[in-house]
């Protein structure tokens, strides 16, 4: 049984395939871009919001995406249905530049559908977290409007750091010193039963998970504060929550030396989420 599928050059293969060669632009001058979905208890949440966003940031790489995302999620929904399993998955669509050098050529953008079986995170647990010196680029440095794979070095940096230090993830700041988010996930923190997460600013990503998060905490009865989150709040807070696509809805239950467990508001936001997803 394979743990993998691949759609390349209109056919599915069950197995990972190699997509580039040495002189492939993408793979030493970084110009690729991906969107991560999920699958998970048979269903797919948002998919179709996944599909339209890898367009879009082709796109802003000057990319020349020629489908669409409706068509996309088309391809990835019949392959679920083949592959009908109870067991989660990743999925990845991706974009590419096969060739140029300084100069794209647009013309040559290559796309393929990675579809893996990845376990989700149990419920019941959570992950620890520090403050990381790695910093979130700045739109006038990085290609920020698009979730392009060359962000995302500066990430597993962070990452790999706070494993030394012994923590799970790290909380990343922006360029201009505000929370920005956790390594690869966005990040919401609860006070005094308040709930802010960081504002969108161009230095982090606005999740298509976070801003589902949003929209049910707003029906479960919570304002969310989007402001200038600083560093010093996380060590106060009485929870702190990541969204993302690995986890969905996953609590920080230790930031430095702040522990806090499993919150209310956690608990209301995971429950109102699945519920979302298997409606």
């Amino acid at each position: 049984m394979t743990d993998i599928w691949t759609y390349i050059d209109g056919d599915w293969h069950e197995k990972a395939m190699p997509l580039m060669t040495a002189d492939t632009n993408a793979a030493w001058l970084g110009n690729t871009v991906f969107d991560g979905a999920r699958y998970f208890d048979r269903v797919a949440p948002d998919l179709d919001r996944h599909c339209r966003r890898v367009i879009r940031s082709a796109e802003v790489m000057q990319m020349l995406p020629r489908m669409d995302g409706a068509q996309i999620e088309g391809l990835v929904r019949e392959k679920l249905g083949k592959i009908n399993t109870d067991d989660a998955l990743y999925i990845r669509p991706m974009f590419w530049i096969e060739d140029g050098l300084g100069l794209i050529v647009p013309e040559s953008t290559r796309f393929c559908i990675v579809l893996q079986r990845m376990e989700m995170p149990e419920a019941g647990t959570g992950f620890s977290a520090c403050l990381s010196a790695f910093r979130k680029p700045s739109p006038e440095t990085a290609p920020t409007g698009a979730k392009a794979t060359c962000l995302y070095p500066q990430a597993t940096l962070a990452y790999g750091d706070a494993h030394k230090r012994g923590f799970d993830n790290a909380v990343m700041l922006d360029a201009n010193g505000a929370v920005a988010e956790f390594t690869m996930q966005n990040l919401f923190l609860v006070k005094d039963g308040v709930v802010s997460t960081p504002q969108t600013n161009g230095m982090l990503l606005n999740g298509i998970t976070r801003q589902r998060a949003i929209l049910l905490l707003n029906e479960l009865g919570y304002e969310v504060v989007e402001r200038r989150v600083s560093a010093d709040e996380l060590l106060e807070a009485d929870e702190i929550i990541s969204t993302g696509n690995h986890a969905r809805i996953f609590p920080c239950v230790k930031y430095e030396d702040n522990e806090m467990g499993f919150g209310p508001v956690f608990e209301k936001l995971r429950e109102a989420y699945w519920h979302f997803a298997s409606s």
